[in-house]
């Protein structure tokens, strides 16, 4: 499924307003300001999606997976490559220095409260900008090649996916941070959640 303009356009509204609320759960975490840019937003059969993440993350990527249910369902993920989940953590922390990889175990807390902190305040935000209900479970963070995270989510599911790709920047302080947030849907519910973005920019038109 490829995007018009305008459920492009519609799209981007709504994950640009749901990233500042993300940005500012993320500021408390932090204790510092952080800002995430404007995003790009894109659609890609997930077979199709290794090429289009090649330009926010690359080798071995920190993941932080959550499943999430309602009349919109699927896979919710945030990727940064290793050295990026690095430095995020550093910034988090107020550390002078990105901590070693492979991460610690209390890095890698650290990135996966940040991962549930994200992906909570952008899905939480959706549903209520949509009118809509989502159930989540617990967020799990993984660290693997892209191509594993990839296989893992073809493997065991049936019919065609899509996946929804917001490639964003992190900046903490003056540091930049790349990476994305990737919603994996099939057809059915990436066909729902535009139509439903759709009667939401309509009805923001309207009240305008």
């Amino acid at each position: 499924m490829t995007l018009t303009a305008d459920q492009r356009d519609a799209v981007t509204e709504l994950v640009t307003i749901a990233f500042a609320r993300t940005a500012a759960a993320l500021s408390g975490l932090a204790g510092n300001r952080v800002e995430l840019t404007v995003p790009e937003v894109s659609t890609h059969p997930i077979t199709e999606l290794l090429p289009a993440l090649g330009r926010y993350v690359r080798g071995d990527v920190a993941t932080v997976h959550q499943v999430f249910g309602g009349p919109v369902a699927g896979d919710a993920l945030l990727l940064l490559d290793v050295a990026g989940a690095a430095e995020l953590v550093a910034q988090l922390l107020g550390a002078g220095d990105p901590p070693p990889v492979p991460l610690a175990a209390s890095d890698r807390e650290v990135l996966a409260e940040a991962g549930n902190i994200l992906l909570n305040a952008c899905l939480g935000m959706f549903g209520d900008l949509l009118q809509v209900r989502f159930t989540f479970a617990v967020p799990r963070l993984h660290l693997e090649s892209l191509a594993s995270m990839l296989e893992s989510l073809v493997v065991g599911q049936d019919g065609l996916r899509h996946a929804l790709l917001v490639g964003a920047r992190f900046r903490v302080r003056s540091s930049d941070v790349t990476g994305c947030l990737v919603l994996v849907l099939g057809v059915t519910s990436l066909e729902r959640f535009v139509q439903t973005v759709e009667q939401w920019a309509d009805r923001s038109a309207s009240g305008a």
